[in-house]
This record gives C-alpha cells, sequence and structure tokens, in this order.
C-alpha cells in the first residue's frame, strides 16, 4: 500500500479543487473526520485536511477556467523540470509550467496522454502528506483510460514504474508499484480500462473501517453514490462516491492480511 516514505514516482501529495471550500470542508469533517487548516492570509484560501495533526490531503478554490471540482494526485519528482519536458516528448500536456512554491517545493500539473489530470511535486520544506494507508486518509490510486498499455508506458518513462498484471472482474487489472525495491512493497495503485460511460481520470482510494457506513455518511452529507459497496476478490470492499460537488472519490476496506 501506498506509504509516507516517498521517492520517485510515489504518489506524495493530494489535493481537491472547489468551487466552494468551506461546503467542501464540512463534507469531508463530517466524512472523515479531517480537520481543515488554513495555510495562511497569503494561500489563496489554499489549506490542509488534518487528521491528529498531519496533513493528509489539501484543498483550495477552483482557480482555471471551466475547470471541474477534482481530486489532483501529485507524483514525487526529482527534477520537475525534467519531468515537464517528458510529458511533453511522451505525448502529454503541460497545464501549469513548473513553479515555486514558496521554498515549499516545486510543483507542476500535466495531461497525460489518455486524457488524465495529473501532477508533480519536487520536494522542498514539504516533504509530502505526512499520513497515508491508515484509516480515513489516502491508500491508493487508481488511473482509468482507454489504452492503458500505451499511457503505462507514458509513465514509466517519466516515473520508472512497473506494473504487474492481474485478473479482475470483466477486465485485466494492472498494479502499479514505484521503480526501486520490491515490486509488492512499492506497489501504490493501478491501472483499469476505461468504460464507454467514464472520463480518463486518477480516482484517489481512502481507507475506511466500514465502507458501507462511510457510504451512509456521505449521502447524509449530501453527497452522491455512484457505485455502492460491493466486494472484490482478493482486494477488499470498496466504492465510488462523489462529494457535494461532484468530485469522485473511492473507499476501500482491504481484505485482512
Amino acid at each position: 500500500m501506498l506509504g509516507t516514505d516517498f521517492r520517485t514516482g510515489s504518489p506524495n501529495w493530494l489535493d481537491l479543487g472547489s468551487p466552494d471550500t468551506a461546503v467542501a470542508a464540512a463534507f469531508y469533517g463530517a466524512v472523515f473526520g479531517w480537520e481543515f487548516v488554513s495555510a495562511g492570509p497569503d494561500a489563496g484560501g489554499y489549506g490542509f485536511f488534518q487528521q491528529d495533526g498531519r496533513t493528509v490531503a489539501a484543498l483550495g478554490p477552483m482557480m482555471d477556467e471551466g475547470a471541474r471540482p477534482a481530486w489532483m494526485v501529485y507524483f514525487q519528482s526529482p527534477d520537475i523540470q525534467a519531468t515537464a519536458k517528458a510529458v511533453v516528448q511522451g505525448g502529454g500536456k503541460v497545464r501549469a509550467e513548473p513553479m515555486d512554491v514558496m521554498g515549499e517545493g516545486w510543483l507542476a500539473q500535466f495531461t497525460d496522454p489518455g486524457g488524465a489530470e495529473f501532477a508533480a511535486w519536487q520536494p522542498g520544506t514539504t516533504k509530502g502528506l505526512g499520513r497515508a494507508s491508515v484509516e480515513d486518509t489516502l491508500c491508493w490510486v487508481e488511473l482509468h483510460v482507454a489504452h492503458p498499455v500505451a499511457v503505462i508506458a507514458f509513465y514509466r518513462t517519466l516515473f520508472g514504474w512497473r506494473s504487474q498484471e492481474m485478473d479482475a472482474p470483466g477486465m485485466t487489472y494492472r498494479v502499479l508499484s514505484i521503480g526501486e525495491g520490491d515490486q509488492e512493497d512499492g506497489s501504490f495503485g493501478g491501472v483499469a480500462p476505461l468504460q464507454d460511460s467514464d472520463e480518463a481520470r486518477w480516482v484517489p482510494y481512502f481507507a475506511v473501517a466500514d465502507v458501507d457506513a462511510t457510504v451512509t455518511a456521505v449521502t447524509e452529507n449530501g453527497g452522491m453514490v455512484l457505485m455502492p459497496g460491493v466486494d472484490v476478490p482478493d482486494v477488499g470492499r470498496i466504492a465510488w462516491l462523489g462529494d457535494t460537488h461532484g468530485a469522485v472519490f473511492a473507499l476501500l476496506k482491504p481484505n485482512p492480511q
């Protein structure tokens, strides 16, 4: 599972763009128990979701015209300028050029060749999330694209990722891992073929103690159910949801190890 021992290609940051940050903060506070802490008066409304004082995600207003509410997954880059060049060379697009975030690190935002948006973070003072893969925190990220093999090759060029096929109901699922160390220990996410009615995107999964109880909390606080709780063999119980503004996220209660 995903952790906080960040290396090249690790998911190391996660933030939500929302049209109403106060509503979003209240929603995720009710669902996951997160506390929202502002990054300060110069941060343009950006702030951090925290659990026991550790950052588990972030939240900010949508800045781009025509943008939709969505979660953005960031991956660690040792050289964000080189990553931006590799994105373009690999057929992707740069949506936000590399920028220095007040010494905390460098960020850039991209679109992969399959149409999914993602970002990179080159750590400075801020290394990344402070907690992951415990209850009510990020535990997995999943890419949905029409042509998984080609897009995985794109990311392999950027981050050195490895992938391994596994059988899943009605599809071939590909598990992703960072390029260093044991492949299973380094796994952090997967790639699934895009369904006709869906759109290319990265989806964050949050670990929960009870998927169905969390689904109920989502609906009671104005969210929506995109896929109710279902058991996935050899994985656990999952559900897909939307928050009050439609940003998509998922839940996972892993099977006991």
